[in-house]
């Protein structure tokens, strides 16, 4: 039976709201939904949330799950990072769609940065990722997956998820099995790990599911399960 990404990365929002204006965004209706911030539009920050990361139980945490990282100041990404810096025991994972409109250098080892491709046209996010972010770890999420991204350049990568539309739209777009396995095949002949998310198992089958995490990910989730020995 697959398992729920959200139980492996818990979601941690720092920043709520993002410029980049998604048709189908669900971060934004949940925003509207419960009256999170006044105008999704106009990113804020909440650096209260950072004592979370101060937790000694390791944790993987998504930091973007309703911004995007290009709607970051940069007085705000400093501080964010200055905490990850002094809380190795987590892993800390960064999305965004606008790569070009980022620059920054990082050496930290528990940050992992990636960008959002939806469909062929979008390539040029992982290029403009290895190119803007000079970091450690990279990641790619193909979600949700509107058509065959074809041959993907993947040197750098270091971990692919994949997934399809939830929610209402779900009924309008259909992610074919094929584009789905010829990301895995592409990554895994590379030896990059590969995610298909829950949403993916009507389509690909229970039995056919692939739900790797990275090696340092799957640490932190052996860490956890000992703490409640």
């Amino acid at each position: 039976m697959s398992i729920c990404i959200k139980d492996q990365i818990q979601n941690m929002n720092l920043v709520i709201g993002c410029t980049v204006g998604c048709q189908y965004c669900y971060a934004r209706n949940n925003v509207k939904r419960w009256h999170m911030i006044d105008d999704f539009a106009k990113p804020e920050f909440f650096p209260g949330k950072l004592k979370m990361m101060e937790k000694k139980r390791p944790q993987n945490f998504l930091l973007t799950g309703m911004s995007d990282l290009a709607g970051w100041q940069d007085d705000w990404r400093n501080e964010v990072f200055a905490k990850i810096r002094e809380n190795p025991q987590h892993q800390f994972l960064f999305l965004s769609k606008r790569p070009d409109l980022l620059s920054f250098d990082t050496d930290l080892d528990n940050a992992w940065f990636g960008v959002t491709v939806t469909r062929k046209s979008e390539l040029w996010r992982i290029d403009a990722l290895r190119k803007n972010i000079r970091a450690k770890h990279y990641h790619v999420t193909f979600e949700p997956l509107f058509d065959d991204p074809g041959e993907v350049d993947l040197s750098c990568i270091d971990w692919l998820v994949v997934g399809t539309m939830t929610g209402a739209q779900s009924k309008k777009v259909r992610t074919e099995p094929e584009w789905a396995w010829s990301l895995t095949d592409q990554a895994h002949e590379a030896g990059i790990p590969v995610f298909m998310k829950e949403d993916l198992e009507p389509i690909i089958g229970d039995e056919n599911m692939i739900q790797e995490l990275p090696e340092s990910f799957n640490k932190v989730l052996e860490e956890q399960r000992a703490w409640h020995r």
